[in-house]
């Protein structure tokens, strides 16, 4: 997790996220309010004995606190991912991937695709579904096809492409707020996802998870946004912001307790009107 040091709404992303609000406070005050959710989400996982490995932001890089570019791949290699705007690659910060470095065995470096303006922003882009070797992307101007493609190559995962339509008419700009996939369940948004397309993705998920289905709304609240984490004793636990659960009827609130011991919740009203993202995107998993 990376705490915010200066935090607003990105101009320069705000093109293709839909989901941005901008209601010109003072930066400072935005800054301080994102702060202190970050930490309270942050305290949370770590009272609940979820392994949090935290760090500082850059004040030039507003979207710090959502860690998309890079992925941890379960074989221990770290992939540098390439961002679609230049404060978001100036993220990776030399000290912050030398630190990364040292917890993994090799370093695999896509950001040469930017040249070429393809982008492929780590699981934001890319949501995976490890334990059956398959994984989803939404495609979009930050989630590049030919990219999604290699990397699922790579990983030797059944890929399932997928086109989205965001309430503003343009795609839905990552993956992992339209779903995300826990052991035994998953939650997905098929309200947004082209006609074409929206059976075939939701076959893919049922075959192995139960799937909570979201509309539209419930995607403007985070609820696609979700991620599973492990506690001490490995009780599964699903982290999402206090917003998403609000926005969930009692049934899907009812199929989230069946699969999980707890839901971890907190309040990030600020990062997500400003951001555009909430708790999933925060969260950046370490292998």
């Amino acid at each position: 997790m990376i705490e915010p040091a200066s935090f607003y709404a990105n101009p320069e992303t705000m093109e293709t996220n839909a989901y941005q609000v901008d209601s010109m406070e003072d930066k400072e005050e935005i800054t301080r309010r994102a702060v202190q959710e970050f930490r309270g989400l942050r305290d949370l996982l770590v009272e609940n004995g979820v392994n949090v490995t935290s760090a500082k932001g850059l004040a030039t890089s507003p979207d710090m606190v959502f860690p998309n570019w890079f992925f941890s791949l379960p074989d221990r290699r770290l992939m540098l991912c390439p961002m679609l705007n230049q404060n978001r690659r100036d993220e990776r910060e030399p000290a912050l991937v030398k630190l990364l470095g040292k917890m993994h065995k090799e370093l695999i470096d896509w950001t040469k695709y930017e040249d070429f303006d393809l982008s492929l922003e780590s699981t934001a882009s890319i949501v995976s579904d490890r334990v059956n070797d398959k994984c989803f992307a939404a495609l979009s101007a930050r989630t590049d096809e030919s990219l999604a493609r290699k990397w699922a190559e790579y990983m030797g995962y059944d890929l399932h492409l997928f086109k989205t339509k965001s309430h503003k008419g343009i795609p839905v700009y990552h993956t992992d707020c339209v779903m995300w996939i826990g052991t035994t369940v998953a939650g997905l948004c098929t309200e947004c996802i082209a006609e074409d397309d929206r059976q075939r993705v939701l076959s893919a998920l049922r075959k192995d998870h139960e799937v909570i289905e979201f509309n539209n709304e419930q995607l403007r609240n985070f609820c696609g946004n979700a991620l599973e984490v492990r506690g001490p004793q490995n009780e599964k636990m699903l982290v999402l912001s206090k917003k998403a659960l609000g926005a969930m009827d009692e049934r899907q609130i009812e199929m989230c307790h069946e699969h999980f011991e707890k839901l971890l919740f907190a309040p990030l009203d600020t990062l997500e009107q400003y951001g555009g993202g909430s708790a999933r995107c925060m969260l950046a998993e370490l292998f």
